[in-house]
């Protein structure tokens, strides 16, 4: 199974389409988005092409293809608009040897690992908006970042998972 994972959309319809474009170009199963798929939050500016409503039809209709965890700006009025799940706080892939660990970032972390973490495995979080792939106390940490607002000069990426492998590609 071929898995592209995204994170932090913020309610940008441009960047929200060049995401599932890219899913569609690259012929991926399923798309894992990491949360914050609508609202922008207090600390960010409203990004460009900021229309959560038209983002929520352009998800909806893609919803056989997305497994999602929740980010700190999704909330349960989200989840009556979405017409699939967005409400876990993580979830565990598996693709050949490889086990991932899928969360947003802001409570499970590279500073708050989960206890039962596997080495070698892939801790997968969004939330900082900083693309990166790391080797960190024995697992691998990876961030696709945010397509909509990137962060310390990072560009806008996203992850492929296929065969037991991960990596990081930008846009």
């Amino acid at each position: 199974m071929k898995i592209m994972v995204a994170s932090d959309i913020h309610g940008s319809l441009p960047m929200c389409k060049m995401v599932f474009d890219k899913f569609h170009e690259l012929k991926c199963d399923k798309i894992l988005l990491l949360g914050d798929l609508l609202y922008h939050g207090p600390r960010n500016d409203i990004p460009e092409g900021y229309e959560p409503k038209k983002v929520i039809e352009l998800l909806n209709s893609e919803k056989e293809n997305i497994l999602a965890v929740r980010g700190n700006c999704d909330t349960e009025v989200d989840q009556m608009v979405l017409n699939f799940p967005i409400l876990a706080d993580y979830m565990y892939l598996v693709s050949g040897n490889l086990v991932v660990f899928a969360t947003h970032g802001h409570k499970i972390n590279p500073e708050n690992p989960p206890c039962s973490l596997p080495q070698n495995a892939i801790l997968l979080n969004g939330h900082t908006h900083i693309a990166m792939d790391v080797m960190k106390d024995g697992y691998r940490y990876m961030n696709p970042g945010s397509p909509t607002i990137p962060k310390n000069g990072t560009e806008p990426s996203y992850i492929i998972i296929e065969d037991g492998k991960a990596e990081l590609i930008k846009f």
